[in-house]
């Protein structure tokens, strides 16, 4: 039987794909009891990859627990939410996470190549609806979720952090199109904070700020500022800490020293932790103080309120 002209659409009834997945009712148990969740698809988009997350919760305890969702660096151009950069294991960083008894969902978002901003940031922040959707399910607090990033991940750790309630063009509809996006506590390791300082003169074509910004050449400070934590630096905003090699010739160390003092000046809690001589990724840096520092501050901020 032919398909009446006019008729056919795209994708088939039978074959469209659901904007997220449910979480199973069986993750996946380690030998010490973590509950573990891979792959989740927190959106979906015709024509593009879908969104994973994986999420880890530690063994169960009296309450559900916080929730840090780490995101990943890489230009914006690259990257992966399995992988940490490589002066730090995958054990150290999401496992002193849940040795501390925090919820941990590692994030995939789209690249620049395949999205301009601000698809990014629509992507972290639809990771942020689906958890706090499917708390319940999951075994964690919907209520307490922090955010942690390195480089182009700290940027939009840090971009998360600051629009939780504000502009509806930085929400997005991906995945579960709405619900709070707020977060309690940033941690944003060595993250650009002002990209229009940053942006080059003279653009390449492979320039890793040019295709973030995508959009008309004359169009480029505007969008830097739409894409610059500093233009979001207001009262209020959670906690952040900013942890940054002082001899970073990628991320200057003043672009962590500059939001903060905004932060501050606005009334809230900044801190800055100046690692002496690191490069980028904390090359030339002993990075487990620095883990625990994060992990520190996040348990801190992250902590059930109580009540007399």
């Amino acid at each position: 039987m032919k398909a009446e002209p006019g008729r056919i659409t795209w994708p088939p009834p039978d074959l469209a794909v659901p904007p997220v997945q449910l979480p199973p009712t069986a993750p996946a148990i380690g030998a010490d009891g973590t509950r573990h969740y891979d792959g989740l698809s927190y959106a979906t988009n015709s024509g593009y990859r879908p969104r994973l997350l994986d999420l880890s919760v530690p063994p169960a305890a009296a309450e559900p627990p916080a929730v840090v969702v780490w995101i990943h660096g890489g230009a914006w151009m690259e990257g992966d939410r399995r992988y940490p950069p490589p002066t730090v294991s995958a054990d150290l960083l999401f496992g002193s996470l849940l040795r501390a008894g925090l919820a941990v969902a590692t994030i995939d978002y789209r690249h620049a190549r395949e999205a301009p901003f601000p698809a990014q940031l629509h992507d972290v922040k639809a990771a942020i609806r689906y958890l706090r959707h499917y708390a319940a399910p999951l075994g964690i607090d919907g209520m307490r979720i922090g955010v942690w990033g390195e480089s182009a991940g700290g940027h939009l750790a840090a971009l998360a952090g600051l629009t939780g309630a504000g502009n509806p063009s930085l929400e997005g509809t991906e995945g579960i199109a709405d619900g709070d996006t707020t977060v309690a506590a940033v941690v944003d390791w060595y993250g650009i904070t002002d990209v229009g300082e940053l942006l080059p003169d003279k653009h390449g074509p492979d320039d890793p700020f040019v295709t973030f910004l995508g959009g008309d050449p004359a169009d480029r400070p505007r969008l830097a500022a739409a894409a610059s934590p500093v233009s979001y630096a207001r009262s209020p905003a959670p906690p952040f800490l900013l942890v940054h090699g002082t001899h970073d010739t990628l991320v200057p160390f003043e672009q962590s020293e500059r939001l903060a003092g905004l932060l501050r000046a606005a009334g809230n809690t900044a801190e800055v932790v100046a690692v002496p001589d690191a490069e980028h990724i904390f090359l030339n840096a002993d990075v487990a103080p620095l883990v625990a520092r994060s992990v520190t501050f996040l348990a801190q901020h992250l902590r059930r309120p109580t009540t007399d």
